[in-house]
């Protein structure tokens, strides 16, 4: 059997053609066509219906059938496509093309400008490269607007990114609020510093106190500013010698005037402040929230003996009010860490009995540890301190905040406990994001670099937060692996062009969930309009009408 057309004329002159399976017989000793089943007019079946009956009986083929309609089958490229899909929706959502495209419109090449920024923040979250390296990895995303790009355009792009960084910000600050109704009512920093590789700039390349233990390199330092939700809203560079105390007196008066704040809590890791701080902020009625160092503040001790009860906050977290010396103090108490600090402790001493008896005095000496538990008395006999012990169980599960906020004792707990979200920002920026060791040498294209580490963690918190509100639980990193799987490939079947999708694999399909988007279709047509679009049709994935070899 095979298909054949039949072409009638009307009375009018017009022509109207029929699809026939025929078939032939021999009747008589001679060969003639037997119309098996009449399929329609040609050009009504062309709109559909002749598509999905050819891809219907395509599953009926035999191999040979196959081989030889593969023939006309060649496909193009294979290219990542998930993470593209899902972090180019949450780029628009912010207006981030838009506010780009705005403070970069005396450039001439604007356009490429802003899609440059969008291609280093999505290789910061995908794969983290150099900017030449990026240059290279944008062959190997499925995005049209990247083949434009050269790798001056990303050098430019950093420049801009540099000077225009404060009102990015800002405008990036209303979107956000908007977008996610956020109450922007607690502030939350925190500082870490990073490296580099070489001379560094000669602004901010600076020898300092080194977060992560290179002291031989010279740093900046980088402090992130974000809401109580975990939504970044701005950071700030300063150069690597800057104490930590000297950034948050910069940052309080820089957030309240640049974002207009009328009321703001600050919060602030015991790292943070210094008692001169704690008066400035008191004495201009600015609220703050700032863990206290336990050891190395006289008042922490005197606020530990003070008596009270505990109250249960959440989970293993026990909270009691203390007021000492006209200031207010909130104790944390973790029964869980408590046991776990004295256990750690008891095994210490274990160790440090068996020392003494095998007369290693002078390695317990260099040990840091072993040492605040030693006692040297009269007759230079080396003992363990019984008094420090008693005293360092003081210390067990517990840390003290300060405030001069009107926050109840529970609130206040709360609001420092979320300071890990701040923590978790750095640990993404140095780690997945790899912001550290940065190998730019000017001052504007290492402020640049950092702004697009900045802009990469935001568009993954706000991931983070439309998964939260819909409670999709799952592993984050995972979920990037995920969508790194889902290609774009583009092929053609003789003349005809088209652009598939691979599975979705693992949990690739909660991202699009939580956005509210729906994944691309398995096959779109590729039409011939000169600009390589892909004609996208109303029908779902499920019942689009695959060529007959998919």
């Amino acid at each position: 059997m095979y298909a054949r057309t039949k072409t009638f004329t009307n009375k009018d002159g017009s022509k109207r053609t029929y699809v026939q399976i025929v078939e032939a017989v021999r009747e008589h000793g001679k060969v003639r066509q037997k119309v098996v089943a009449n399929l329609g007019r040609i050009d009504e079946l062309q709109k559909g219906s002749l598509d999905r009956l050819i891809a219907s009986l395509a599953k009926f083929s035999k191999t040979k059938w196959i081989q030889a309609e593969a023939d006309k089958l060649m496909v193009h490229s294979a290219k990542e496509w998930g993470l593209d899909l899902i972090f180019r929706h949450l780029w628009e959502q912010l207006g981030l093309d838009f506010i780009l495209k705005r403070h970069f419109s005396q450039a001439y090449t604007c356009s490429q400008l802003a899609e440059a920024v969008y291609a280093m923040v999505l290789n910061r979250i995908s794969d983290p490269l150099s900017k030449r390296g990026v240059n290279e990895w944008l062959k190997e995303v499925y995005r049209p607007s990247f083949d434009q790009l050269e790798l001056h355009h990303l050098y430019r792009a950093l420049d801009f990114l540099a000077e225009y960084k404060e009102r990015i910000e800002l405008d990036l600050f209303d979107s956000t609020r908007n977008l996610f109704d956020l109450e922007v009512d607690m502030i939350f920093w925190d500082t870490t510093s990073t490296y580099f590789e070489g001379r560094g700039p000669e602004e901010l390349g600076r020898y300092g106190h080194s977060k992560d233990h290179r002291p031989d390199r010279i740093q900046v330092m980088v402090g992130v500013v974000m809401t109580r939700a975990g939504i970044p809203i701005a950071h700030e560079v300063f150069p690597g010698n800057t104490a930590d105390v000297n950034t948050f007196s910069q940052i309080i008066a820089d957030v309240r005037e640049r974002f207009q704040l009328t009321r703001v809590v600050f919060v602030g890791d015991r790292g943070m402040v210094s008692q001169d701080i704690l008066e400035h902020l008191d004495k201009n009625h600015i609220e703050y929230i700032v863990g206290m160092r336990m050891r190395k503040v006289k008042d922490v001790g005197e606020v530990l003996k003070t008596g009270g009860r505990y109250r249960t906050v959440k989970g293993n977290l026990k909270v009691k009010e203390v007021w000492y010396d006209a200031d207010r103090y909130i104790v944390c108490h973790n029964p869980v860490q408590a046991e776990h600090d004295k256990k750690a402790r008891e095994e210490m001493c274990r160790k440090l009995e068996e020392q003494l008896k095998n007369g290693g005095i002078k390695s317990l000496v260099g040990n840091r540890g072993y040492r605040r538990y030693l006692l040297l008395n009269k007759d230079a006999v080396v003992g363990i301190d019984q008094e420090a012990l008693r005293e360092e169980a003081r210390y067990d599960g517990k840390y003290v905040l300060r405030t001069n906020s009107q926050l109840s004792t529970e609130e206040v707990a709360l609001a420092y406990k979320d300071l890990w979200r701040v923590e978790r920002a750095f640990r993404e920026m140095k780690s997945s994001l790899d912001l550290r060791p940065v190998y730019h040498w000017k001052d504007s294209r290492v402020r640049g670099h950092i702004m697009v580490c900045f802009l990469a963690l935001v568009l993954e918190s706000a991931l983070q937060r439309k998964l939260a509100e819909k409670e999709v639980e799952l592993e984050y990193v995972y979920l990037l692996r995920d969508l790194q799987q889902l290609k774009a490939v583009e092929l053609s079947i003789g003349e005809d062009k088209y652009l598939c999708r691979t599975e979705l694999v693992g949990n690739a399909y909660e991202a699009f969930r939580a956005l509210g988007i729906r994944p691309p279709l398995k096959v779109a047509e590729i039409k011939n309009d000169g600009n390589g679009t892909c004609k996208q049709s109303a029908r779902t994935s499920d019942d689009y009408h695959t060529p007959s070899l998919l």
